[in-house]
């Protein structure tokens, strides 16, 4: 088995460098790249990559920001491993973590894990946030009547082939909605394991608003109609 890790970054000057020098030292039960793309940054990210090398390192860049989805999915495109992993480059997640999410697969007991935080207040820059976050995954949950703990985590462990079979099309955060309702359409459960997490605050350098929680809930209502619309017809969702 190999996992390629893939890792969209878009102006992440101050933190690219010590997440790529920690995800690189982590210990994998198995063989490992790492596929980066650079959203067409401008604060001095993309000179500060150039500087890094590692055998395992693919090193790709955008011409015009496009967003996290459109990232992860030129950093799929390029990936060889059975499994890919997302990881944001904004060190609000622990990479020594990663090997947690491999050790169900690893042992035969799930395809696709999730990693999924725990919210307190020295992990959560805000109410509003939290609640979002909560708020879009009890939609779903509603939706394709499952019963998940986090939509929006970063960590989704899952195969390669499987994630390309997706389809995503959603160039931003919309991505981590679009991913699960998918999965969830497919009666694909996610395998959970609990993972650290510290949010970012505003002048952190933190992206995500309500116009993402909007959006996330719109897509998941989209993929359970377009799935029930299949299921009437008798073809695959």
């Amino acid at each position: 088995m190999k996992l390629s890790i893939l890792m969209p970054v878009f102006n992440e000057a101050e933190t690219v460098q010590n997440a790529l020098k920690r995800v690189l030292d982590v210990e994998f039960p198995c063989p490992v790249e790492f596929v980066v793309v650079d959203d067409a940054s401008t604060d001095g990210t993309s000179e500060i990559l150039d500087g890094l090398h590692d055998d395992r390192l693919i090193k790709l860049r955008h011409s015009v920001n496009q967003g996290k989805g459109a990232a992860v999915r030129t950093a799929a495109a390029a990936a060889t491993g059975d499994y890919i992993q997302p990881f944001d480059a904004d060190m609000e997640y622990q990479p020594e973590e990663i090997p947690e999410l491999l050790k169900p697969v690893l042992r035969g007991e799930a395809t696709v894990v999730f990693g999924s935080r725990t919210f307190g207040s020295h992990s959560a820059y805000s109410f509003w946030y939290v609640m979002g976050n909560k708020g879009v995954t009890t939609v779903a949950n509603i939706l394709f009547n499952a019963y998940i703990a986090d939509l929006e985590t970063c960590y989704k462990l899952m195969p390669l082939e499987l994630y390309r079979s997706l389809d995503i099309t959603s160039n931003g955060f919309g991505m981590e909605a679009e991913i699960t309702g998918k999965l969830l359409a497919r009666q694909i459960r996610p395998f959970e394991v609990p993972i650290t997490y510290r949010a970012r605050s505003r002048e952190e350098g933190k992206k995500i608003t309500w116009k993402d929680g909007v959006q996330a809930v719109w897509l998941l209502t989209r993929i359970r109609m377009t799935s029930k619309r299949a299921q009437r017809r008798g073809t695959p969702a």
